[in-house]
């Protein structure tokens, strides 16, 4: 299977706002298309031993694959969590037409 050329990469923020922040800042800077920010959703997780509940921002952030270091560089930058969620999903396939909008809006230098 050939390396996906795209990706959706996932992370959370404690707040609307830090979603916002690094949102723009990923999108004006050229390392995603668009960023999408699904608010108040419920995390349940493991931290330092304890069972956690909390209500976060989820980012669901549209990119090529060559830019996904850069959107981690920019989380973490922004980010007010110890460990800032990254997980990078593989697009396998994608209209053609959004895939081209991707390229032409993120940018060129990797």
């Amino acid at each position: 299977m050939p390396t996906p050329e795209y990706a959706i990469v996932l992370s959370t923020c404690k707040t609307k706002r830090e979603a916002e922040t690094i949102a723009e800042r990923l999108v004006a800077d050229g390392a995603a298309a668009c960023v999408t920010i699904v608010d108040h959703v419920t995390s349940i997780y493991k931290w330092k031993g304890k069972t956690e509940k909390s209500t976060e921002a989820l980012l669901i952030i549209k990119t090529r694959a060559a830019l996904t270091d850069r959107v981690e560089g920019t989380i973490k930058g922004f980010s007010s969590y110890e460990c800032p969620e990254v997980i990078v999903l593989p697009v396998i396939e994608g209209s053609a037409e959004y895939l081209k909008w991707i390229d032409d809006v993120t940018a060129a230098g990797d």
